[in-house]
């Protein structure tokens, strides 16, 4: 569908402050439509305590900037009541249960594509509501599909992949056919200088938009979310020899895959949450096996089409693409409904839906994290999206191609990796064994820690023992 104004009435521009939704109201500007600028505000800040600088009101004030540059209407909105109802309240249930969310893909359904979008056509009578998003829409007669962006680099489609059929029906991208470069220049040669060189903002969106690495290096994550979810500590305990390491203070400070930083022979990583309990079981090793599984459960998919594709209502199955975090390559997949089998995996979920998908991966990935969205593609097409409920087993836990055999066989001579207790027990080897089994296990540390650090190669091997065992 192209951008003729006899096709657009009036159009609100979601902007941001940024560069993308400047050139996007721009843009639809220049093609001589009525555009209105649209600023959303989701956060107060006053909700917060000394977490670093807020740039919202820096943001809301270039984003007026660039209205009057481009002499279109400018009006700020205020959505922190429905955010918090909507989105964040939503949040805190799942780091309080262990999960870790995505708030991006789901304000993306609930706020700009669901209360924006209506608040603009209510009190502007805004038909369509165009953003900045990297993201190509094909606009049929019937349906209205999401493209991946001419630049992969930047392509959104993934935090596109929740939003109604009804509001993509009236959205515009105007940026999905450019490269990131390209829009620099457009807002250089447009006089919106202010915004042209400005840097990308890592922002998050329950959050507001921040300087990220300022925010990290003062604060972090950890200390925000602390502000709502009540502490639960537990204990830290290696998955190989079933030894507590060390101690947390929740669930819901930590992710799947994070380092725990525990003085050991190598970093350890959270390998997985325990949902009957407190604790949390931990691996020595970036590459360790347990975090990486080749299956996943999720929970009822939201198909972008409105419906789900033909194919899979046919045949049961559809082969496809998968991703779970913005910027990873695709993999090719096998998504179902779940079996009979499946739905007793997930005994202990509660207020599960009817039912959901059931993906096999062509390859095996690492730390598949329930919560997170599962986003399905069909080549250039985002399909949708549905929440991961829970990874498949791990290579550890198949044993694949002797994998646990093979670590289970070193740590019977590496019988801890943290650094203090591993100087301990060799000096008892010392006394009681002799140098020759200090040799040994020497031996077994340095064949534990190359097997566990070193990233394996799935599309390079078709035997998977090639990546985690011969060495």
């Amino acid at each position: 569908m192209k951008l003729t104004s006899s096709v657009f009435k009036r159009v609100a521009v979601g902007v941001s402050g940024g560069v993308d939704s400047a050139v996007a109201a721009w843009m639809l500007k220049s093609k001589g439509h009525d555009v209105h600028g649209v600023f959303m505000r989701n956060w107060d800040p006053q909700d917060e305590s000394d977490l670093g600088i807020c740039t919202g009101d820096q943001d809301c004030e270039t984003a007026a900037w660039v209205c009057k540059k481009l002499s279109i209407p400018f009006t700020e909105m205020n959505f922190v009541s429905h955010y918090w109802n909507d989105v964040f309240q939503y949040l805190l249930s799942e780091y309080s249960v262990g999960r870790t969310p995505n708030p991006d893909v789901l304000c993306n359904h609930h706020i700009k594509f669901g209360r924006l979008a209506e608040a603009c056509k209510e009190r502007l009578d805004c038909d369509w509501l165009a953003t900045g998003h990297y993201a190509r829409l094909q606009h049929g007669p019937e349906v209205t599909r999401v493209l991946r962006a001419v630049d992969e680099s930047k392509d959104q489609t993934f935090f596109l992949s929740a939003v109604r059929q009804d509001a993509l029906r009236k959205a515009i991208f105007p940026l999905g056919g450019l490269l990131k470069s390209e829009v620099r220049d457009i807002a250089q040669t447009a006089g919106l200088s202010r915004v042209a060189h400005k840097k990308d903002s890592m922002g998050i969106c329950f959050i507001g938009k921040r300087d990220f690495s300022n925010f990290i290096a003062q604060v972090n994550f950890s200390n925000f979310i602390a502000q709502y979810v009540e502490d639960a500590p537990g204990h830290l305990i290696d998955i190989d020899t079933g030894q507590v390491v060390g101690e947390h203070k929740g669930q819901h400070h930590w992710t799947l895959g994070q380092c725990c930083h525990l003085p050991a022979l190598t970093k350890y990583y959270i390998a997985a949450k325990l949902s009957h309990s407190n604790h949390m079981l931990v691996c020595g090793g970036l590459h360790h096996p347990c975090l990486y599984s080749s299956s996943l459960l999720t929970d009822l998919p939201h198909w972008l089409a409105g419906h789900p594709p033909p194919i899979l209502l046919r045949t049961g199955k559809i082969e496809c693409q998968f991703r779970f975090t913005h910027r990873a390559p695709l993999v090719s997949c096998t998504a179902s409904y779940w079996s009979a089998e499946d739905r007793c995996r997930l005994s202990n979920e509660r207020h599960l839906s009817s039912t959901g998908l059931a993906i096999t991966l062509k390859k095996p990935l690492k730390v598949i994290t329930p919560g997170q969205f599962a986003v399905l593609y069909d080549g250039e097409e985002c399909l949708g999206s549905a929440k991961i409920l829970s990874p498949g087993p791990s290579l550890y836990c198949l044993n694949t191609d002797g994998c646990r055999d093979k670590i289970m066989s070193l740590r019977q001579r590496l019988p801890t990796l943290l650094t203090k207790q591993l100087r301990t027990v060799r000096r008892e080897h010392v006394k009681m064994l002799g140098s020759n089994a200090v040799m040994a296990m020497n031996a077994a540390s340095d064949d534990f820690y190359a097997l566990v650090n070193r990233k394996p190669n799935f599309d390079a091997h078709e035997n998977i023992s090639a990546n985690f065992v011969d060495r």
